[in-house]
C-alpha cells in the first residue's frame, strides 16, 4: 500500500528547511509572524499549523508552497534544498 510519507515519516519535505528559513530572518520571525504574513496573502493558517508544518506533522499544499516562497522572496527550489 502506498504512503505519502518520507522514510523518515515525515508528511512533508521541506518543513526542516522552512524553519531554518523563518528562524534566519532579520527581524527574527515568529511563527505567529510567519502564519499572519500567509493569512494577508490569503492562506487560511494560523500558528499551530506553521508549527505542524515545520516539525513535519502536516502536509504542504502547493499553493501554500508558493505562498512561502513568495513571503521569504526564495524559489521552491531553496526551500526543498536539504543540504
Amino acid at each position: 500500500m502506498f504512503k505519502n510519507k518520507a522514510q523518515n515519516g515525515r508528511n512533508n519535505a521541506c518543513g526542516i528547511k522552512l524553519a531554518e528559513i523563518r528562524k534566519a530572518q532579520k527581524p527574527y520571525m515568529s511563527q505567529r509572524i510567519l502564519a499572519e504574513k500567509l493569512q494577508l496573502i490569503g492562506i487560511d493558517v494560523d500558528k499551530n499549523a506553521v508549527q505542524r508544518m515545520e516539525s513535519g506533522q502536516r502536509f504542504i499544499t502547493d499553493i501554500e508552497i508558493i505562498a512561502i516562497c513568495k513571503t521569504f522572496h526564495i524559489t521552491p527550489n531553496e526551500l526543498f534544498d536539504t543540504e
